[in-house]
């Protein structure tokens, strides 16, 4: 909701009109069998158009998500390195920050009005971005010949460095900030890693070192603490 200092909108601002064009953008299509689905799981049309309508979830995006993972997977094949879990949690930070966002999500002024509330919506539509990574991801890492550790293990820094991602998207109001920050916080951890092993081969460590999911889980709950009370204020 916008607030103005006097408490009025401008004269000259018909804001009728400018919700009820937001409104026809986003409802202008016809469900498609995916809407219509998560339509009757979820209960809410209007969760289920906010769902098919997250920008990570378009089909461009997870084509540019398959054909990263898929270069990934051919280095992988070719040199013997393991590229494809270390793509997988920057791939998903990118798309859970770009679930929320002015300028970047076209359904975000409905889902600020929407009566199922904007959290519900926003953590429905993290978690399927999620899901859709780690699916991708797991076939991917399948395809490479890595080894089951390696397949599963990127899953716990992939929440750290959504929970991050969304985080700074949520509090900036900006999804490019919220891929830039989860995209640095996920550098920062590999650089800091291959610095510690002392050799760029030890990369793969900061997805198969157990002693990390610690501080991954507690990133991931700082971020997920974050999301909410940030998502509280108008």
């Amino acid at each position: 909701m916008v607030r103005y200092p006097d408490g009025e909108a401008p004269s000259d601002v018909d804001l009728g009109r400018v919700w009820v064009g937001v409104a026809g953008e986003v409802w202008a299509r016809r469900p498609g069998p995916v809407e219509r689905v998560a339509a009757r799981l979820l209960r809410s049309r209007g969760l289920a158009r906010a769902l098919v309508t997250t920008p990570s979830l378009v089909a461009g995006w997870l084509a540019a998500t398959v054909a990263v993972l898929g270069v990934g997977v051919a280095v992988t094949l070719s040199t013997g390195t393991v590229l494809v879990p270390l793509l997988a949690p920057a791939l998903a930070g990118a798309g859970v920050a770009y679930a929320y966002g002015p300028g970047t999500d076209p359904a975000y002024e409905l889902v600020r009005i929407m009566p199922v509330g904007d959290r519900m919506v926003l953590l429905v539509r993290a978690l399927c971005v999620c899901l859709v990574n780690a699916v991708l991801g797991v076939a991917a890492s399948a395809i490479s010949g890595a080894a089951t550790a390696i397949t599963f293990g990127w899953l716990v820094p992939m929440t750290a460095v959504c929970a991050l991602a969304l985080a700074a998207a949520t509090v900036m109001r900006s999804a490019p900030a919220g891929v830039a920050a989860g995209l640095a916080g996920w550098a920062i951890a590999v650089l800091g890693v291959m610095a510690a092993r002392g050799s760029a081969a030890g990369a793969v460590t900061a997805v198969t070192d157990t002693a990390l999911y610690l501080p991954y889980l507690a990133v991931a709950a700082l971020g997920a603490v974050t999301v909410r009370l940030s998502k509280g204020t108008p």
